[in-house]
């Protein structure tokens, strides 16, 4: 494993987190991968009956979520403690957020049911791919954003403030303030 990173002490931890490539395989992360799977499926088994136990079940896993935001269970997460959920927010059933590089999701932003949030990727090098390297790019949502049912967001995108992310839309690149946003990939189709 480290004849992949010649000269770089770093371990897999430090280059995922500095946005590089980086092997998952590794003890540290698969134990990180593990916790987060726990509280996960903790987070969703509290939720029905006890929704104050699951809210800090939900507190300890993600890195924040600010007091008024809602994330209905299944959540699905890498980590969760790169992810940030600002005030006013809310995810419906079903969200997927691999948090290998920071999701930062702004304030009053709507997300709709099975939204994915990939900062993930892969090299296409055949080779480099087969080695199970991997890196990420961080993803921002914007205030006021809504993300509708089943959208992907893929790795490295901001979406600007007040815009609006089709049903089933994937966005591979940045979208700016204000606007609506459809189809795959997403195009923007309207001002706001």
């Amino acid at each position: 494993m480290t004849d992949l990173f010649p000269g770089d002490p770093r371990t897999n931890w430090e280059r995922m987190i500095a946005g590089d490539l980086y092997i998952a395989d590794d003890p540290e992360l698969q134990a990180a991968l593990g916790r987060a799977a726990v509280l996960a499926h903790r987070y969703g088994e509290l939720y029905p009956a006890d929704p104050a136990a699951a809210r800090l079940v939900l507190e300890d896993l993600l890195g924040s979520i600010a007091p008024d935001a809602h994330i209905r269970p299944p959540l699905y997460v890498d980590y969760g403690s790169h992810i940030t959920v600002g005030p006013g927010s809310f995810a419906n059933f079903g969200l997927t957020a691999l948090d290998v590089a920071p999701i930062t999701i702004g304030a009053d932003v709507q997300i709709g049911p099975h939204v994915q949030l990939l900062t993930p990727t892969h090299p296409l090098d055949p080779g480099r791919r087969r080695a199970k390297l991997e890196s990420a790019a961080p993803i921002v949502i914007g205030d006021n954003v809504w993300l509708g049912g089943g959208a992907i967001v893929l790795a490295g995108v901001t979406i600007g403030a007040n815009s609006v992310i089709g049903a089933g839309a994937v966005v591979t690149g940045d979208v700016p303030e204000g606007v609506v946003a459809v189809g795959t990939p997403a195009k923007v189709v309207r001002h706001l």
